[in-house]
């Protein structure tokens, strides 16, 4: 079997995995909403062509387009965690099969770089390159720029995949690309604000690079270095993990009981089954360390510099800090018990007190966020009310609306796999109720600011938060409800995806 046979191969076998997915229906419109968001993004992308090369036209100098590449680059790097996979998670199923992993890992890899994202790119390449060549560049320019800008997309795809590998296996090495970016972004403030003359050299300088074919070269030899470093470790990392074998330690010297909870009766025996999850199984743990480093380092940018000055922007990243963590674990609640599921239906209403355990462990985990940004209240850039008024929200209707994933959720998440797991939002009903969750406080806000004053606004929303709050055995139980009517077709997707 050829290389091209093998490709055609593999994704025929991705089309079928997609089309007898447990989550098929809600897969179609998590790609029906990805079409609409890839319309949004070209319109975007040629608005920032426009701009971007008015400018170049303006200085005469065609390759401007290369000085804000780093800058829309960190933004797409931050969007493939959305829409690309790493090639591990692709490559379990073949591993017992008469194949090479390489160049199954090749083909992988290949694909990704022909991944409709990358090419949704020439949204922005073509309509700069066609205004540039109109305001005086050659031909020749154009097309350096259209190729070269193309090969840079691709070579942050590889990047991606590099960083994504490694922060699944450390989460240390998530000061790599902190240290990458840095070292663009602060030496460029720095001249900036130093010496205004230099800063206009460097730059021109800079953008001299992208009108000649040598850079297409360099770009070039990047990328397949780029490719050739991935291939490596993704086929030895995805070999190391699913080969592993356990670790017994020499003497077990003592286990965590957690008897304070035994008076909470089988809600107790639940909140220590998620404290344990949380301690013992790599795939829960690095969500919780991401989200609450994330929420820290948020909370101070906002005390001590000012970046998010802005009231509305105070407004969000307040809410986004407290509603962070629920919305990166719930968003794939009962995901984890897919791999038990069986043992938790064996008895009446054990779901429903799991599902309260659930909750009173993610209400108390709000404490945390709480005291992390007091430091901004200090500050005076939040209240005490503000802060109040958007806990009381997540506990609330935030919360109710992410357990909803509850009765929909049916793919089995891995609880040891970092590399080789799915561990993507993979339906549509989840990017929804994510992209809701986000948005539907903020116009909430902007309205009770706009029809009272500020501090109304914060005491009506913490009304609706505690009505919502105490009002959860109500909606718990009409979720478990509707969790067993579909407990069949559940079973299914959590036994198809295990």
């Amino acid at each position: 079997m050829n290389r091209i046979q093998l490709f055609r191969l593999l994704r025929h076998n991705n089309n079928l995995a997609f089309r007898r997915s447990p989550a098929y229906e809600q897969s179609v419109a998590a790609k029906v909403m990805m079409v609409i968001g890839a319309g949004f993004m070209a319109v975007y992308l040629i608005f920032f062509a426009v701009m971007f090369a008015s400018i170049a036209n303006s200085e005469a100098e065609p390759a401007m387009w290369l000085v804000f590449m780093p800058l829309l680059m960190l933004i797409d790097f931050g969007a493939r965690f959305a829409v690309q996979q790493t090639p591990m998670m692709l490559l379990k199923p073949y591993l017992l099969q008469p194949l090479p992993s390489r160049s199954v890992i090749e083909t992988f890899l290949l694909t990704s770089l022909l991944s409709g994202y990358n090419w949704t790119w020439l949204a922005f390449f073509l309509p700069y390159a066609f205004i540039v060549f109109c305001g005086g560049a050659s031909i020749g320019e154009a097309l350096v720029i259209i190729i070269s800008g193309l090969l840079v997309v691709m070579i942050n795809s590889q990047w991606y995949l590099l960083v994504r590998t490694l922060t699944q296996r450390s989460l240390l090495w998530w000061l790599l690309p902190l240290a990458v970016y840095s070292a663009y972004f602060v030496p460029l403030m720095a001249f900036a604000d130093v010496n205004d003359s230099l800063f206009d050299e460097v730059m021109e300088s800079f953008a001299a690079m992208g009108s000649h074919w040598w850079f297409v070269l360099v770009c070039l030899l990047v990328l397949v270095a780029f490719l050739m470093l991935n291939r490596w470790m993704q086929c030895r990392y995805a070999k190391d993990e699913i080969a592993q074998e356990q670790k017994k330690p020499a003497a077990l010297k003592s286990v965590s009981r957690f008897a304070f909870l035994e008076r909470f009766g089988l809600s107790g025996e639940y909140l220590k089954l998620e404290l344990k999850s949380v301690m013992r199984c790599k795939t829960i743990r690095a969500r919780v360390i991401t989200s609450l480093a994330l929420i820290a380092v948020l909370s101070l940018l906002i005390a001590y510099t000012d970046i998010y000055d802005g009231r509305m922007m105070l407004n969000f990243w307040c809410y986004y800090c407290f509603a962070l963590y629920g919305m990166t674990t719930l968003v794939k609640v009962m995901c984890p018990e897919g791999n038990y599921i069986d043992l938790l239906l064996v008895h009446r209403e054990n779901i429903l007190s799991l599902l309260k355990a659930k909750y009173y462990f993610h209400a108390a985990v709000l404490l945390v966020p709480f005291v992390l940004m007091l430091p901004a209240v200090i500050a005076g850039k939040f209240s005490l009310m503000m802060m109040i008024a958007y806990m009381l929200i997540t506990s609330g209707p935030l919360m109710m609306v992410l357990f909803q994933l509850a009765v929909y959720n049916k793919q089995t998440l891995p609880l040891d796999q970092k590399i080789t797991g799915k561990n993507n939002v993979e339906n549509g009903v989840q990017t929804i109720v994510v992209l809701a969750s986000m948005l539907v406080p903020m116009a909430l806000v902007a309205v009770f600011v706009l029809l009272f004053d500020e501090l109304t606004a914060y005491w009506l929303l913490a009304s609706i938060g505690l009505l919502f709050t105490l009002a959860h055995p109500l909606w718990l139980r009409n979720i478990y409800v509707r969790m067993m009517r579909r407990k069949y077709e559940n079973l299914e997707g959590f036994h198809a995806s295990r």
